[in-house]
């Protein structure tokens, strides 16, 4: 197995159903490959499930979905314990979240009671029912899509669920030229119906160990460190980025630095990534209208310590 190679050939399937985002597909496989979590967030109909069913698609792993709804049950999530009349015990039913990749349809129409249901699965890679705790499948991946919480019907993430994905990205609208290619093709066809697994499980693995080991340099880390103090002391926001979101950039920026062929992490990996990992986690003051220009103006304004630049 050779990562590039793997990489190349996931994100081509993911780009034969999606047309003209191609930064979306990759940023999908480098939250996979560095052990994290995805949300899209978007208006409905621009391709957010499709995204997640591709990469889902791509791998030869175990995949579940749940379409959250108002009714929905935390344990229709984690798992139920059921008594058994024939042994006379109780036997756990696994729920949903016992897959390799669980795609959470449209997340924020759950209540936050159910949302919640996440919470130790997504950091611990774990569920505890009844006061048993139960191991998930390795790897582990949350892929989620939800539409903006203006919409109706939809419930706000928490602060504490919003913080464990590792990125919220946005599809947006396609362009012109790709919108008429589906017009034209998908009338035709079902892009799904030809796409198979490009990567057992085994290679995700392995290429989830390669990332590990990208070599992060000490100035980088302290570029990722200035940038995350930034975003605690600006006076346009009310709420910071936490501790985890630092851990997160750096396990996130050795995945696309393996993406792309290196053995090294390059401060544009982090002003990239940061723009994704960052901004659902803070909170902006009054007035403020957008989170993203305020990220993109710290990266703008936090120097580069020397040395960051210059490979191992």
């Amino acid at each position: 197995m050779e990562f590039e190679t793997v990489a190349r050939a996931i994100l081509g399937n993911i780009e034969r159903v999606i047309d003209g985002k191609p930064e979306a597909a990759e940023a999908a496989l480098v939250v996979f490959l560095a052990e994290g979590h995805l949300l899209i967030e978007d208006v409905p109909g621009v391709g957010k499930t499709v995204l997640a069913k591709a990469l889902a698609r791509s791998v030869s792993c175990s995949v579940r979905r749940i379409q959250f709804t108002p009714d929905l049950l935390p344990s229709d999530i984690t798992g139920v314990s059921v008594y058994n009349q024939v042994d006379r015990e109780f036997e756990f039913k696994p729920g949903a979240v016992f897959a390799n990749i669980v795609i959470g349809d449209e997340i924020n129409r759950a209540s936050p009671k159910t949302q919640s249901a996440l919470l130790e699965a997504m950091e611990e890679r774990q569920v505890t029912v009844d006061g048993t705790t139960y191991a998930l499948a390795t790897p582990f991946t949350v892929v989620a899509t939800q539409n903006p919480f203006e919409m109706e019907g939809t419930y706000a993430l928490p602060e504490a669920q919003r913080d464990r994905f590792m990125a919220r990205i946005s599809m947006g609208y396609p362009d012109a030229a790709a919108e008429l290619a589906m017009v034209q093709q998908r009338d035709a066809y079902n892009p799904f119906d030809g796409l198979s697994p490009v990567a057992t499980v085994d290679d995700i693995s392995a290429m989830i160990a390669t990332a590990r080991a990208i070599h992060v340099s000490s100035a980088v880390e302290q570029y990722v460190v200035d940038l995350v103090q930034a975003t605690r002391t600006d006076t346009e926001l009310r709420l910071g980025a936490s501790p985890r979101a630092t851990l997160q950039l750096i396990r996130a920026a050795k995945a696309r630095a393996a993406v792309h062929g290196r053995d090294f992490v390059l401060p544009d990996d982090i002003d990239v990534l940061a723009g994704v990992v960052l901004p659902h986690r803070l909170i902006a003051m009054r007035g403020v209208s957008s989170v993203e220009e305020v990220v993109a103006r710290i990266v703008a304004e936090t120097p580069v310590p020397a040395g960051a630049v210059q490979q191992r």
